[in-house]
């Protein structure tokens, strides 16, 4: 087995390893495909597998793709409470030539808790070690575990950590919020510190990382050994590369041009028969994240979600223009 550490390497300058985060809903192929599109960061996960009892793994098995976002590896991400499915399901990852599987420990909806699993397998962590350790022993690639801090608090935190660590996965992703916080609350970057403490295994960070001055804050007070990025990197498709450029002292100024891009792919990898209505809506989504870290596209955006466009090409023909005033007003800063 390869040291564990050589799953997340830092790059040449000592960037750490960074991931784009599986997100459900916003993170979807589209999204995943657009941020392929501008790169940056090492590795993506896929939104999560369902892998529901009696389920038939081989049918649901087809959703995965391991070169989707070809160069950039692909990591599975499955989630259940049955082991031997899980077992099961992890196989399949592998003869799909997935380079990782791993299991979502941290979804907070009601629907996935309701039936055991997500966060729900914080609340038992024999039972945790028992479906990861099951799955560990399915395949021959690195499983992992992304996890949060708790179910409805933290009083298993230390205890799920070593569950966790014990069934033999490679390396733990911590988001430090409870099931009960959603994504509310601040994320306590001092419980990873406080993982980082406890665990022999790596550990990556990941929770309210917007921009590069939260990333190099997060490395400094936890000392975790990679970066997890969702939400910031939907606010700004450029944040893995801004990353980087701090660590190499190069200057990196992101082009207008790759915006486009990145809402050209976007728009593209939508399938065939969703409504116009459904993908219009779905520019807005991601347009409406923009917002939330420009102060002039925060100015745009009523006048941006609000209108009534009928087709996407009109949409993008009336939105982009007014994006890229705003753009270039915050580039001129």
């Amino acid at each position: 087995m390869k040291n564990p550490a050589n799953l997340l390497p830092k790059d040449p300058h000592g960037c750490p390893f960074l991931i784009l985060a599986p997100m459900e809903g916003v993170g979807d192929r589209c999204f995943r495909k657009a941020m392929a599109s501008i790169g940056g960061f090492d590795e993506a996960v896929r939104d999560f597998l369902r892998v529901p009892k009696n389920a038939h793994v081989k049918s649901l098995a087809v959703e995965y793709e391991a070169d989707e976002l070809s160069p950039i590896p692909i990591a599975a991400q499955l989630m259940g409470s049955d082991p031997d499915l899980m077992a099961d399901m992890a196989r399949e990852m592998e003869a799909r030539g997935a380079p990782r599987v791993d299991i979502n420990c941290g979804c907070p909806s009601n629907t996935v808790t309701g039936r055991g699993a997500g966060s729900s397998l914080l609340k038992e962590p024999d039972f945790l070690h028992e479906v990861a350790r099951a799955v560990v022993q399915a395949v021959s690639i690195p499983v992992t575990i992304k996890m949060r801090s708790g179910f409805e608090d933290i009083s298993l935190f230390k205890e799920n950590l070593h569950a966790a660590e014990g069934s033999g996965v490679r390396y733990i992703t911590l988001h430090p919020r409870t099931k009960v916080d959603g994504y509310g609350p601040p994320a306590r970057w001092d419980l990873i510190a406080e993982a980082k403490s406890i665990l022999k295994i790596p550990l990556v960070g990941n929770g309210d990382i917007l921009n590069v001055e939260h990333a190099l804050k997060m490395l400094e007070t936890t000392q975790c050994d990679a970066l997890m990025i969702g939400r910031g990197s939907v606010i700004n498709p450029f944040i893995f590369h801004e990353i980087r450029a701090h660590f190499s002292q190069q200057p990196y100024t992101p082009l207008w041009e790759d915006l486009v891009r990145y809402f050209d792919v976007y728009m593209a990898e939508i399938p065939a028969g969703v409504s116009m209505r459904t993908r219009i809506n779905k520019l807005k989504q991601l347009m409406s994240f923009l917002f939330k870290g420009n102060a002039q596209l925060l100015e745009l955006r009523a006048q941006i979600l609000t209108s009534q466009y009928q087709d996407s090409g009109a949409f993008l023909e009336f939105a982009l223009p007014l994006l890229q005033g705003a753009w270039q007003k915050n580039s001129a800063k």
